[in-house]
């Protein structure tokens, strides 16, 4: 609920004011595998905040964002399926996560009436 609440803040702080009179159509956000959010309770939080405002009706789209890791032991880089964090070309063990944490608010589409 917190994290949808910052959401519409940030969506309705971002409509210009010579569009205050606008309709927000669309949110989108990219949402890494492992930023710990479940996107259907996001799109239904969102959906009960968003009642009766400027942004009642707009569609909440979430692109899942895969993990990838690389070994920084000899550069290789793989997207994870699973818990395992061990390289697959060398076995190693030295990995960093590349992408799979973010929660970026990408855009907010609009519409004049």
């Amino acid at each position: 609920m917190g994290l949808a609440l910052q959401i519409v803040e940030i969506a309705k702080a971002s409509i210009p004011a010579q569009l205050a009179d606008a309709r927000v159509q669309r949110v989108n956000l990219k949402v890494g595998k492992m930023a710990a959010v479940v996107p259907e309770s996001l799109r239904f939080c969102f959906e009960v905040i968003t009642r009766s405002t400027a942004l009642e009706g707009a569609e909440l789209f979430i692109e899942e964002v895969p993990v990838v890791a690389r070994c920084r032991a000899c550069d290789h880089e793989w997207t994870l399926n699973g818990p395992v964090f061990r390289c697959p070309a060398c076995d190693g063990v030295n990995v960093e996560m590349i992408s799979g944490r973010e929660l970026d608010i990408v855009s907010i589409e609009v519409e004049k009436d």
